[in-house]
């Protein structure tokens, strides 16, 4: 009896369970995350997406500016201005995986001004452009937006676009991060002894990946399709819930199998012993 009371007192006197203070930490830089996460998530969707598409509504509405207008006039009517620039020569370069298309222009009267413009696509105007070719820009805002030469035009990198589902995307997928590190944190917080399932391996691996791939895959599938941007807020988190719960039907089929391949000892050898 001696023995066994001594047993239980060590038992007792050193448990198993860890430490709270290391998962409550861990869940409050959680919860201060989650919360970067959503103000940029907030700034998405109250800044970024309604200033470029204020901006591009703005652009379509600009009318062309009066002939001589001063510059006064055009910055107080927002409207388009027409200039007449030559060629000085083409470059085509690659930055990364991307190819940057750009051409320097000159004013006929100074040789000495120069402005470099940029293309995100070689067509229909860049490939036609030579040194010395005579063009027409048009500007707004101060930025070269459209370049046309012998009735072909084309936008340039500045020119305002109603493009808005990577932005949509990214603005979802950071919510979606904000939600994530929440939960996992809050978990901690409540229950810093069991929170099994709530940890990095293997499900929050899952989650924030599934998350990234998603909300960029979805993003540029919908730019290159033209899907309207607004879409995206219900596309991703669909998606994102599609592929979670794919993955973890077959997280529950491999533990099913594994634990059919891994009975017990003794139920192995009850079966010897009956046969």
């Amino acid at each position: 009896m001696a023995e066994r009371a001594w047993a239980t007192a060590g038992k007792k006197a050193s448990p198993d369970r860890k430490s709270p203070g290391r998962p409550r930490l861990t869940g409050v830089a959680l919860i201060v995350l989650s919360l970067l996460w959503a103000v940029l998530s907030y700034l998405a969707f109250t800044v970024w997406v309604p200033g470029r598409q204020e901006r591009y509504e703005h652009y379509r509405a600009a009318e062309p500016c009066p002939a001589q207008a001063t510059p006064q006039e055009v910055a107080a009517k927002d409207c388009l201005t027409t200039w007449h620039f030559t060629v000085a020569k083409t470059e085509s370069t690659f930055a990364g995986k991307a190819r940057n298309y750009e051409a320097t222009l000159k004013d006929k009267g100074d040789d000495s001004w120069q402005r470099v413009v940029r293309f995100s696509d070689s067509g229909p105007l860049f490939d036609e452009l030579h040194r010395g070719d005579e063009v027409i820009a048009t500007g707004w805002r101060r930025d070269i937006v459209v370049l046309s030469k012998d009735g072909i035009r084309q936008n340039t990198s500045d020119a305002p676009r109603d493009e808005h589902q990577g932005n949509a995307a990214m603005g979802v997928l950071v919510a979606l991060l904000a939600a994530q590190s929440l939960v996992f944190g809050a978990v901690r917080l409540a229950r810093p002894t069991a929170y099994a399932r709530f940890v990095w391996e293997p499900y929050g691996r899952w989650l924030a990946f599934t998350n990234i791939c998603v909300g960029v895959g979805v993003g540029a599938a919908s730019g290159w399709l033209g899907i309207p941007w607004w879409t995206v807020l219900v596309t991703v988190p669909v998606v994102v819930c599609a592929v979670m719960a794919r993955l973890l039907r077959q997280q529950r089929r491999a533990a099913a199998s594994s634990a059919r391949v891994r009975r017990p000892r003794w139920q192995q050898d009850s079966r010897v012993s009956s046969r």
